[in-house]
């Protein structure tokens, strides 16, 4: 059985290399630093990315904590990810995607270190974003349309 929700949201270049995103009526700025053509009015979609995969992990900590019976008084991540940028480029054989992506989960919490672990085997198994970044998605060819 299933359960299946779909999510949608809108991308719209609003500049030379700045995009307006939107779902549910939230809008996030997306572009590039200055040194790299954009006008540096928000992150690139690759910074978006780890912080997708970094609020997903701080949000499922605080639901299965509170699910196991366990006090968490704060948490919070530091992610980095490895691209190589030849790959965009269209350079070689590089990949245009991130090759290795690292985080470090800070938790404080009175706990024990067993409960703890528990409670981050359990976030690795459900989080969302992370299950999309580790085991791949299907991603469909675009559908155009051309407007004139």
């Amino acid at each position: 059985m299933a359960l299946i929700k779909t999510y949608s949201a809108t991308a719209k270049k609003i500049g030379e290399l700045s995009v307006e995103t939107e779902a549910r009526g939230f809008k996030i700025i997306v572009d590039e630093p200055v040194e790299k053509g954009g006008t540096n009015k928000g992150m690139n979609p690759v910074e978006l990315l780890l912080c997708s995969l970094g609020a997903c992990q701080t949000m499922a900590v605080s639901i299965f904590a509170e699910q196991l019976k366990i006090n968490i008084e704060e948490i919070w991540m530091e992610i980095e990810g490895d691209l190589d940028s030849y790959g965009f480029m269209g350079y070689g054989n590089a990949r245009s995607g991130y090759q290795n992506i690292r985080y470090h989960m800070h938790i404080k919490s009175d706990a024990p270190e067993e409960k703890i672990n528990e409670l981050i085997e359990l976030v690795e198994k459900r989080c969302p974003v992370a299950d999309s970044i580790k085991n791949g998605v299907k991603l469909d060819k675009p559908k155009i349309t051309i407007v004139k």
